[in-house]
């Protein structure tokens, strides 16, 4: 798969098929995030990989989280925890926050790159990716679970990770033209 196939054709999956998702796949698709362009090369991402004894915390806080403390069906219970435990992996991704505002910003655009560079590869490999973002990715309680002092680094997003169930058609998007100006 070529550069400009990649970029057009990556998808934002929502169902996932099951399965392992092997190391070495994941491995490159971390390898490739670190390099993401990284102004003042502060290298603020970090990549943290839940086990499934975190997985499954991470699953009951967010059945909490949802559930709002109100009684759930069993059906409802596993939809939720479904959520968290599939697919087969979850990538973490944090920044280190930095003191100064603007190099926070910057540090914050790398790791959003570096996320799309995780994903590009992933996609090249066959496989798929979801970032997400809410309530669990804020969760204090989420980031204890991960092993994150919220004074020192903040969960830019949940990367989930597996072989796509059904891949979507692009939702219509503004044409370049639209979205551009040019200057005298």
């Amino acid at each position: 798969m070529n550069l400009h196939d990649a970029l057009l054709s990556r998808r934002t999956i929502q169902r996932f098929e099951p399965g392992v998702v092997p190391d070495e796949v994941l491995e490159r698709a971390l390898r490739a995030a670190t390099f993401a362009p990284n102004h003042k090369l502060t290298w603020p991402w970090r990549f943290t990989l839940p086990g499934p004894v975190t997985r499954s915390a991470l699953a009951e806080l967010y059945v909490q989280i949802k559930s709002g403390g109100r009684a759930c069906s069993p059906e409802q219970l596993a939809i939720l925890r479904a959520k968290v435990l599939d697919p087969d992996r979850l990538v973490v991704v944090s920044q280190r926050l930095s003191p100064d505002p603007h190099r926070s910003q910057e540090d914050y655009a790398t790791c959003a790159i570096a996320i799309h560079n995780l994903a590009l590869s992933l996609h090249a490999d066959g496989y798929g990716s979801k970032w997400s973002s809410g309530a669990l990715t804020t969760h204090p309680e989420a980031c204890a679970l991960l092993g994150l002092d919220p004074k020192q680094e903040s969960v830019v997003g949940f990367v989930w990770v597996g072989r796509p169930g059904i891949v979507p058609h692009p939702a219509p998007r503004p044409g370049w033209e639209e979205v551009s100006r040019t200057l005298p």
